[in-house]
């Protein structure tokens, strides 16, 4: 049971993680998508990240560029040494459980013991029709997936009797659950699972002009409360950041993105009967809190997070550029100025020292079929 408020944490112990997420959502075709997130991983890799996250999506190129996570992982971990790479998330309902414990098996020993695993639920309720399945019942088809995939790990019998090869029992310990609610946070923390906060989120109708603090600090402290004895709180704070050397440089490609990725939710809300966020014509400022993002130089983004009380408490700070999904260029100078600036003032101690001149290798164009 959740302990009594009295004994429940506030805080995370030792210092921070800092990490790098992408939706792959370059303005490219997809495997030029997919050579692009790449270098942005290797780039973060030579600043010092901690961790790079990437996102799984099915059949909406605007909402995500990538449906196998593990796979595209595999690739990056071949090009880099250190980084840690973790799914966020899999959509678990929409997969077989024992493969996908066969496949991140396959994965964490080809990269050395790197990969960090996150489910969820998923997002999109559209999705899981072409899967024979239900978006209502995910939370049901979730919950016996992700036994599935502990039993095997576990290296216990599977129906039929058999069990895995090879055997998984490391992974055990790098499950993230991703929640948008309080009961979510419940459920990671019973299970001693990391927590995955996300960078945005609805607003209760109770509560329309909450903050995001607001709603995920009760996420943070029911996970606390939930995880048992002796249980190292694993907590990711990922936020929607961009940093650029001028604020009117990031309000410029604000502008566009913002209002780009407005205008889809509105097509989206007008297509299934429900109110938009905001529209396009929204006011810049109003879009860039409706959508939770932080921006402009290193001093901007520094005072706009520590305003942030949630990051105060997470263990891995993980940092997006969506939804301003600014150019490749752009992406890399923004990681930088995070690295160097923004994610010290902020908690974080490189592990790592980062390169004297940090600079993305040169990775082929991946071809696709004419």
């Amino acid at each position: 049971m959740p302990s009594t408020p009295s004994t429940t944490p506030t805080t995370t112990p030792g210092p921070k993680r800092l990490g790098f997420f992408s939706r792959l959502l370059d303005d490219a075709p997809a495997g030029e998508r997919y050579r692009l997130v790449a270098e942005q991983i290797a780039h973060a890799e030579a600043l010092g990240f901690d961790a790079a996250w990437v996102a799984q999506h099915h059949f909406h190129e605007h909402e995500g560029g990538l449906p196998s996570p593990l796979v595209f992982l595999a690739h990056v971990a071949a090009r880099t040494h250190r980084i840690r790479l973790g799914t966020g998330i899999i959509t678990l309902p929409l997969e077989n459980a024992v493969r996908v414990a066969e496949d991140a098996i396959v994965l964490d020993l080809l990269a050395g013991g790197r990969l960090e695993v996150g489910v969820g639920t998923g997002g999109t309720p559209e999705s899981f029709a072409a899967f024979g399945l239900h978006s209502e019942d995910r939370s049901a088809i979730f919950d016996r997936q992700l036994a599935v995939l502990r039993t095997a790990w576990a290296g216990q019998p599977l129906p039929g009797g058999d069990t895995l090869y090879p055997a998984g029992r490391q992974l055990l310990g790098r499950i993230w659950q991703a929640t948008f609610s309080v009961a979510g946070g419940t459920r990671a923390g019973l299970a001693g699972d990391g927590l995955m906060l996300s960078r945005t989120q609805p607003r209760p109708d109770e509560a329309p002009h909450a903050t995001l603090a607001e709603i995920q600090n009760p996420i943070v402290d029911a996970y606390l409360a939930a995880l048992p004895a002796g249980s190292t709180p694993r907590i990711v704070g990922s936020r929607s950041l961009f940093v650029a050397d001028s604020r009117q440089e990031a309000l410029r490609l604000a502008d566009t993105g913002l209002r780009r990725a407005a205008a889809r939710f509105a097509a989206q809300a007008a297509k299934s009967g429900t109110a938009p966020r905001l529209g396009p014509d929204a006011p810049l400022e109003q879009l860039i809190a409706a959508y939770d993002v932080h921006l402009g130089t290193p001093e901007d983004v520094i005072a706009s997070l520590r305003a942030d009380t949630t990051l105060e408490r997470v263990t891995d700070l993980v940092f997006q550029v969506h939804s301003i999904d600014p150019p490749h260029a752009a992406i890399l100078r923004s990681i930088e100025l995070t690295a160097t600036a923004v994610a010290p003032a902020l908690g974080w101690v490189p592990r790592h020292p980062p390169a004297a001149t940090p600079r993305a290798p040169h990775l082929q164009p991946i071809t696709e079929p004419a």
